[in-house]
């Protein structure tokens, strides 16, 4: 049997058992045997009968000796007192319970044989196991699939046991040829057996040669992962170009007239963008960084290399507050260069039509000549740089030679926006930037095809920001501190998680706790700010708080980025523990911002361990990285690999994290096989073929 063979061809598989697997998503025989366990159990020896609770979860197997259902209003609980096997007058005993399962009821009786794997919780003078997985055991002979062995516990779906599965995945094992299952792998990366390593991962003869099996399958799905990778990176390299960065002129000028230094680490990225604009290879890069860390004169300065080659250049951003932040910032810094900048959004614009494009060579004369003169530019000239929101990808005459696109918070937009973009110049050059720092082993997998340039340094002078978690119940204690500092001349933020209150949750509302800030730091005036405000008086209210007319703006989390007021050293977070890691740290960034001392107070009524650890790390590191890091192992990578993987095969067995310096060897020798052979088509290469999936409909190979 081959690979694909479809599993309504296996004569032992019924109709409806065909049915229930394809529901499952299980439609070919290579679908059933990469089914891979989600853990293993030891049924060569069973752990003793638990006498104290614990946090680690054991598996135990035991007689039913009576069952009982209790009624508790709607609630109907099934309980199951096992005992242990042959163990006589002083064998142990452990309580069972099931809540609102009824189909357990059916399968569980007196007498039957049980394995549970669970935590066990005292209750009382009970050792209890509640809602625990269990498997009942038949009549087993030698040579049973479910005892005496390593046993695979398979994810299971209503109507497909994890019994069921073991016995199909069995026998779908022994149909496999090797002949039509070559290794998908170079030798030299991993030589194991491909059939064999798919034996041994359902089921393995020892932990040992399961550790080798899963070591070559997550190397198969890395290896696949980073082929389509370093082809589309080769595809890229492939295509022309045009050179957008000719001198560095304005880029001079810009960095003479800033009152601080660069960072290392911006003038080296400054360096890395230059680079690429200046070949005839399509730049695609992405700049990440710290909160903080000047990613925005950065890519201003990616701008003006472009513009003072004869070309406009754009950036994106996701909100109208952040796109407003950048084009206020642009004018302050390149009103003395000369150069025009103009917004384009949803609500506001400055366009009196279409307009040809500006003279570059005049511009270029003055520039050089060095007088001090800055030319002035007629009035129907295009805007050398735009900055607007998603109403850049609906403007058909806006750009007349766009040379650099800048999508900022890249991960808010999606795949083809970023595309269409792109499409609205030549071959433009992209720079994609996020403030969200990522870890080394997901920037590989998810970002992999594009260059990467990292800020890991902040810039001098900033204020330093304490983070505290205090209990929800300190909030008088909180606005009495707040209140101090806004005596003194300072600005605070109050972030909540919702706009209005609602009977579904019990989260805080910002809206709803407006008045009372007002109440509690009065006479300081108070504004509320969220994303349902229009858009004109919601700039209003920015501009009032910039100037310090506002001392305290209670908001949600329209804040988040691009808010850039350096006397504001103070944050309060109500319900933190609803938010994400990287989302409290992209808010505390919204402080320390100037010379102050600054405080990150965050709330919290949760009594969860877990989610105490996540706000604890807040307090102990400011660092972005550290905090990537710790937020990929408390949550995994999740939502990450979503849109940012388009067209990359989804992970069955790997684990980013974990597993990060096998992806490192499977990169290399990804990218090695790709550059002797783009298209795959030496013999030793085709099998790798298998790897990809289908190339999307639209060309999105300069978008990632």
């Amino acid at each position: 049997m081959r690979w694909e063979t479809p599993l309504n061809e296996l004569p032992w598989i019924g109709p409806q058992r065909v049915r229930q697997l394809t529901r499952f998503g299980l439609e070919t025989l290579g679908d059933l045997v990469s089914h891979f366990p989600k853990r293993w159990e030891d049924r060569s020896r069973f752990d003793r009968f638990p006498r104290e609770e614990s946090d680690t979860p054991v598996c135990v197997c035991g007689v039913v000796q009576a069952t009982t259902i209790q009624r508790r209003g709607r609630a109907r609980n099934f309980e199951v007192l096992l005992v242990e096997e042959n163990g006589g007058a002083l064998s142990g005993q452990i309580t069972v319970r099931w809540f609102n399962l009824f189909w357990v009821e059916k399968v569980v009786a007196t007498g039957s044989r049980l394995v549970i794997y669970g935590k066990p919780k005292r209750r009382g003078r009970q050792i209890v196991f509640e809602q625990p997985e269990f498997e009942v055991l038949e009549d087993e002979s030698g040579g049973s699939l479910h005892l005496q062995r390593i046993v695979p516990i398979h994810r299971a779906t209503e109507g497909l046991s994890t019994r069921m599965l073991r016995w199909l995945i069995w026998e779908a094992l022994q149909l496999l040829e090797a002949a039509h299952l070559p290794n998908l792998i170079p030798a030299n990366l991993d030589a194991f057996p491909r059939v064999e390593a798919l034996r041994q991962i359902h089921f393995p003869d020892s932990f040992e040669a399961l550790a080798r099996a899963r070591k070559h399958l997550v190397l198969t799905e890395f290896f696949g992962m980073q082929l389509f990778i370093a082809q589309r990176r080769a595809q890229q390299q492939a295509e022309p170009g045009l050179c957008h960065a000719a001198s560095s002129v304005l880029l001079e000028r810009l960095h003479a007239n800033l009152p601080f230094p660069l960072t290392g680490a911006q003038l080296r990225s400054i360096a890395e963008i230059r680079a690429d604009m200046a070949s005839e290879r399509p730049m695609n890069r992405l700049l990440h960084g710290d909160v903080g860390a000047g990613k925005t004169l950065v890519a201003l300065s990616a701008m003006l290399l472009a513009v003072e080659a004869g070309f406009q250049a754009a950036l994106m951003a996701p909100t109208q507050i952040l796109a407003e932040q950048h084009y206020l910032q642009f004018q302050r810094l390149c009103t003395p260069l000369g150069i025009r900048v103009a917004l384009r959004t949803g609500n506001r614009r400055e366009e009196s039509g279409p307009m040809p494009l500006f003279d570059h060579d005049r511009w270029q004369q003055a520039l050089v000549s060095g007088s001090g003169e800055r030319p002035t530019a007629p009035a129907q000239e295009p805007p050398h740089i735009v900055v607007g929101t998603h109403a850049l990808l609906h403007s058909k005459t806006l750009f007349s030679r766009l040379g650099l696109a800048v999508i900022d918070e890249q991960h808010k937009f999606g795949v083809l926006q970023r595309a269409t973009l792109r499409a609205q110049g030549r071959c433009p050059d992209m720079l994609v930037m996020t403030a969200t720092p990522i870890p080394r082993t997901l920037t590989m997998s998810l970002y992999g095809d594009l260059d990467v340039s990292t800020l890991d340094e902040l810039p001098k002078g900033r204020g330093k920001i304490i983070t505290g978690v205090r209990d929800a119940s300190k909030v008088p204690e909180a606005a009495k501190f707040i209140r101090e500092h806004l005596e003194a001349g300072r600005q605070a933020y109050v972030v909540y998680p919702l706009i209005d209150a609602s009977e579904k949750s019990e989260a805080k509302a910002a809206a709803a706790e407006f008045e009372k800030w007002q109440q509690l730091l009065a006479p300081m005036p108070c504004a509320l700010l969220h994303g349902r405000i229009p858009p004109e008086e919601k700039e209003s209210i920015m501009e009032q708080f910039r100037l310090g007319n506002t001392k305290a703006l209670i908001a949600t989390t329209v804040i988040e980025v691009g808010i850039d007021v350096p006397n504001a050293n103070l944050m309060l977070i109500e319900n933190a523990e609803r938010f994400g890691l990287a989302q409290l740290h992209q808010l505390r960034g919204r402080v320390g911002r100037g010379v102050h001392k600054s405080y990150c107070i965050l709330l919290t009524n949760a009594a969860e361990p877990g989610a105490l650890e996540k706000l604890q790390v807040l307090e102990r590191t400011s660092n972005g990285f550290d905090i990537a890091e710790a937020d990929w192992e408390l949550r995994g990578p999740g939502d990450l690999l979503g849109t940012a993987q388009s067209g990359l095969p989804p992970l069955r067995i790997g684990n980013l994290s974990r597993d990060s310096d096998l992806m490192h060897q499977a990169r290399g020798a990804a990218f090695v096989v790709v550059e002797r052979d783009p298209a795959l088509e030496e013999p030793s290469h085709r099998p790798y073929r298998a790897l990809l999936h289908a190339k999307p409909a639209s060309d999105l190979s300069q978008v990632s």
